[in-house]
């Protein structure tokens, strides 16, 4: 079972292109599995005969275990392995490679290891930076609870080594057990004890729902968040974009080539906040702060069971038609599960409307290692005092701003969102 990301530990094999028997060439799709993130086919790295299925569609295996046996021709003795034993062996040596006689290929994937077998070697894979972990140091990262692609390593050629670890793990607060995360402290049969029996039904968690759970009570637990809110006069944001819509150019069926929406033109200004004010374009490492160059905004999506948020990279090079072009595609990528790891990892910042749903004002969970999250509510006709003492309405909206004090402060969280609102409020400026 392969690692799709930082935060994936299983994976649900939902189906299988070849079966038990069948010939298998090198870039043929193997099975398709699913994610809390994705859903995605998973090529063969070698070429052979699938001499075994041990984890059949419909059942979730962790990373690491091995799902089947390719055999290329020679004494499979690794196929002798019990059915049902993968999940086991994996659940307790998760990430071990696992190394067959003969000329059978019995591998568990694993991007932190280097993978062997007795016809040949398959990595070190490697982080996303590039680096590669020691076994050492990914035993300790395990132990100490500490996210490898949080850690800069040390040793030759960059490689992450033990003492990197645990440098890591001495600035790093642990995240809450995945007991009390699942009930609030109580297990199960002590939630379930309160209420009377049929009088509820049990909804299992999804990988989506679990992963939420984990990730945003670690956030809530471990990120010093404060709120910043203003309220945004959005009259010539909304004149622009009826202009835009108004004029978009047509193609040859006589329909508009885009049509932008008001979240659009919030990505923009967002983006263009962030390179203004270059300090809060930043997220939390560990043992020390990462300062980012391009403006990589992440919007959240709302699917069914829970949420996704895409990332739009070098949103501040774009313009706003190809910015909403993108967020339309990753939006229907996310709502089929159609998301690739690429999609939504990293990223400097992320927003979260929920003006759609007529809410006015709310503050968001910043999802690390991200060091902000900009909370949008609904735009409403507000009356405002005149110069001259008269009143007059105007269309305005609240946004909040969610920071992480140990990355931005009071003082540079005004800066940034007072930039933004001056963008929102005067457009034009921030598509200069």
């Amino acid at each position: 079972m392969p690692q799709l990301g930082e935060t994936v530990a299983e994976g649900k094999i939902t189906r299988w292109f070849k079966a038990a028997g069948d010939t298998v060439r090198p870039g043929d799709n193997l099975f398709e599995i699913e994610t809390d993130k994705t859903s995605m086919e998973v090529p063969a790295f070698a070429g052979g005969v699938l001499a075994e299925i041990r984890v059949p569609a419909g059942e979730v295996a962790p990373v690491g275990a091995v799902v089947a046996v390719l055999d290329d021709g020679g004494t499979a003795a690794a196929a002798a392995e019990p059915r049902g034993a993968a999940t086991k062996r994996g659940q307790a040596s998760r990430g071990a490679p696992q190394v067959s006689r003969g000329r059978s290929r019995t591998v568990a994937l694993d991007p932190f290891f280097e993978v062997r077998t007795a016809t040949g070697s398959y990595g070190p894979a490697r982080l996303a930076s590039g680096a590669v972990l020691t076994p050492l140091a990914r035993r300790l990262a395990k132990e100490r609870g500490v996210d490898p692609l949080t850690v800069r390593g040390s040793g030759p050629h960059g490689r992450i080594v033990a003492r990197d670890v645990e440098a890591a793990a001495g600035v790093r607060r642990s995240a809450a057990p995945a007991t009390a995360v699942m009930s609030g402290g109580l297990t199960a049969e002590q939630v379930k004890a309160l209420y009377e029996p049929g009088s509820y039904e049990e909804v299992p968690l999804d990988a989506m729902r679990r992963t939420i759970a984990q990730r945003l009570t670690e956030a809530v637990q471990s990120i010093p968040h404060f709120y910043l809110a203003a309220d945004v006069d959005i009259g010539e944001l909304l004149k622009l974009r009826e202009e835009a819509n108004a004029t978009a150019p047509k193609d040859k069926a006589g329909n508009p080539t885009f049509r932008l929406t008001l979240n659009d033109l919030i990505i923009k200004a967002w983006a263009a906040a962030l390179q203004r004010v270059p300090a809060a374009n930043a997220v939390w490492a560990g043992d020390r702060i990462l300062r980012l160059k391009s403006s990589d905004i992440g919007v959240a999506v709302a699917v069914e069971g829970g949420l996704y948020t895409p990332i739009i990279r070098n949103a501040e090079r774009k313009s706003v038609s190809m910015i909403s072009a993108e967020a339309k595609e990753l939006a229907e990528r996310a709502r089929a599960r159609k998301l690739k790891p690429h999609d939504y990892q990293g990223g400097s910042s992320a927003i979260s409307n929920l003006g759609m749903y007529g809410i006015r004002a709310f503050s968001a969970i910043i999802n690390p290692p991200h060091a902000t999250i900009l909370a949008v509510g609904a735009a409403r006709r507000q009356p405002v005092e005149t110069a001259e003492g008269g009143v007059r309405f105007i269309s305005q909206m609240t946004v909040t701003l969610s920071c992480d004090h140990r990355v931005v402060d009071g003082a540079l969280g005004a800066e940034v969102l007072g930039t933004f609102k001056g963008f929102i409020e005067k457009p034009v400026t921030a598509l200069a």
